[in-house]
């Protein structure tokens, strides 16, 4: 690994917002999904509210200054969450840092008593895709959301004996 991919990992702070929005911009472009509704950015408008106090859970992975991935989990009941948000700015896909915002978002779950993950993307998003099934990840279903077909997938989190 080169130097310049080191990734640091640490929670989202409100001053990332214009980052955080470029990288979904971006990523979602990558894979031909550009112009998109609004509604899909409203929680990026709102990640203190929509994760912070309990509720999920938002990373940023950062080279030096600059973030270049970002994962987040949301609960949607008191001990599952869906998996959102994870996104690797194109030129630095395939190095491995999708799988590492998901292991430590993953960590962090299992500590706070997360028992179940559950999450949709687009049949169109080979890279996440490859990433939830070597993560253990199960497809459980498809659904249409906003006319993109998608794959749901499920993942029981084992939890470690202390």
């Amino acid at each position: 690994m080169k130097k310049s991919d080191n990734l640091a990992i640490r929670a989202y702070i409100p001053s990332d917002k214009e980052e955080v929005l470029n990288l979904h911009r971006l990523a979602m472009e990558a894979i031909g999904v550009s112009g998109h509704e609004p509604h899909w950015n409203e929680e990026l408008d709102t990640i203190e509210t929509t994760y912070g106090e309990g509720r999920g859970l938002f990373l940023v992975g950062t080279i030096g200054d600059r973030i270049v991935a970002m994962g987040a989990y949301k609960k949607t009941g008191q001990d599952e969450a869906e998996i959102r948000r994870m996104r690797v700015l194109p030129g630095h896909q395939k190095k491995g840092f999708g799988k590492r915002i998901y292991t430590e978002l993953e960590k962090r779950a299992v500590e706070s008593g997360i028992r179940r993950f559950f999450l949709k993307t687009s049949v169109l998003q080979d890279n996440a895709k490859d990433l939830y099934r070597s993560s253990g990840f199960k497809e459980t279903g498809q659904v249409v959301i906003d006319g993109y077909d998608c794959i749901v997938y499920e993942k029981k989190l084992i939890m470690e004996n202390k």
